[in-house]
């Protein structure tokens, strides 16, 4: 099995970023987090440790201090000099993304491999917007990382196949299972879940079932681990639309964004992190119709 490189960095320590740091980490890297400031640092460097301590409750880990020292956040892109991997992590925009790591290339080795954590941009389209696009590929991972089993790579018109071997070797060091998709519109896995969100609104928004009877049925039915009105409501609203949006400019109308999901993002009801959205989400983690 082809391990994860001994220092990888992530750019981004939100959600997401926190997640793949800590995969990462178990995995046996020492991780670096890059953040805006110093503040946001901090508290990526404490959602991390949260995620640590959850595997040590589930005795993945002896304990978060026997994997912390490993772990550092930082808001200096300079501290990156030294990673075989950075994964990118930042807000689903292309031009962000690019401009995140235009400026973390500039700071690496010749042989850092560059990868982005995107569930529907192009990597083509990004890759031309650096200048290591010869060296980057998409590692979409998913929400929320440490209960996660999947990692997608993305294959870009420019991604060398040395890289997809090691991205294989790298998710199979994560203890994850890896897909390979082309770099078409929405890959894979984020074309088929939308796909299935957005129908489920539909029939929402024409009464056809309850929220609740709608999830039920593709857990009980289809045997999905969650709904996906549920699982809108875990990835955010506004993840959800900027993505359905992307994909009916790329191909067609199948996948415009439904009434009920534009009114609820204009309402700021985005799912858990605002405490409603499909449901409602007390502090506590649990949910009501």
């Amino acid at each position: 099995m082809t391990g994860v490189p001994a220092r990888v960095g992530v750019l981004g320590g939100g959600r997401m970023g926190a997640g793949i740091a800590h995969a990462f980490l178990l995995a046996g890297a020492e991780v670096v987090v890059l953040e805006r400031d110093e503040a946001a640092a901090s508290a990526a460097l404490t959602a991390v440790r949260q995620h640590l301590e959850r595997s040590a409750e589930r005795g993945a880990v002896e304990s978060a201090d026997e994997v912390l020292p490993r772990a550092r956040a930082t808001s200096a892109v300079a501290d990156l000099a030294g990673c075989g991997l950075v994964v990118e992590a930042v807000f689903e925009d292309l031009e962000v993304k690019a401009e995140v790591l235009g400026r973390v290339e500039a700071v690496l080795k010749p042989d850092a491999w560059l990868a982005t954590n995107t569930s529907s941009i192009s990597v083509d389209a990004l890759a031309r917007r650096i200048r290591r696009g010869d060296r980057l590929c998409g590692l979409h991972f998913f929400n929320p990382v440490p209960a996660s089993a999947l990692v997608e790579i993305v294959r870009g018109p420019r991604t060398p196949p040395e890289l997809v071997d090691a991205a294989r070797g790298w998710v199979e060091a994560l203890g994850k299972t890896a897909v390979v998709v082309a770099d078409a519109p929405g890959f894979a896995s984020s074309r088929l879940g939308v796909a299935i969100a957005l129908e489920a609104m539909r029939m929402l928004e024409e009464g056809v079932a309850s929220p609740e009877d709608i999830d039920t049925a593709m857990r009980l039915g289809y045997r999905h681990p969650m709904g996906p009105l549920e699982l809108t409501d875990l990835v955010g609203l506004d993840v959800r639309l900027g993505i359905a949006e992307y994909l009916a400019g790329e191909l067609g109308e199948r996948f415009a964004p439904p009434a009920i999901l534009r009114e609820k993002v204009r309402a700021g009801r985005l799912g858990r992190k605002t405490g409603e959205g499909f449901y409602t989400w007390p502090r506590w983690g649990g949910r009501h119709g």
